[in-house]
């Protein structure tokens, strides 16, 4: 699933245009432009649902003006996640250690591999208190 929000409604895939708000203190059902962050008691509807909803019986809506088609981002900061999640094209096991494919790639520094690495060594003094793998330093 990409980064972007979907309708928060069963079975509904469609991608989220407005964010409904329930204010209990004063008995409205707020439906507005989307949130920026996806909170807890909120809903992120799509165009369909959020013109659709009812409110419960003696509650007022108020409808404040969102875009009907969703926002197309150009945030680079998405794009990077987008990057990150997506599987690498090329991975290790495409292209096996010491082939002439791997001394021919532009920039290719042999990294180090968890069996090359050389383990840190405890702290001198105190060992502190560990487990498994974690280790707690005392000052």
């Amino acid at each position: 699933m990409d980064s972007k929000r979907r309708c928060t409604r069963n079975s509904c895939e469609r991608p989220a245009v407005a964010t409904l708000t329930y204010s209990y203190q004063d008995s409205t059902v707020v439906v507005g432009p989307m949130s920026i962050y996806a909170e807890p008691h909120t809903y992120d509807l799509c165009s369909e649902h959020a013109d659709r909803v009812n409110p419960p019986r003696g509650w007022e809506v108020l409808r404040l003006e969102y875009s009907a088609a969703p926002a197309e981002e150009g945030d680079d900061l998405l794009a990077l996640a987008d990057a990150v999640r997506s599987p690498r094209a090329h991975t290790d096991a495409a292209v096996p250690a010491g082939s002439a494919e791997e001394s021919t790639m532009p920039g290719s520094a042999a990294l180090p591999t968890r069996e090359s690495r050389t383990p840190l060594a405890p702290p001198h003094g105190d060992p502190g208190i560990a487990r498994g793998h974690l280790r707690l330093i005392r000052e």
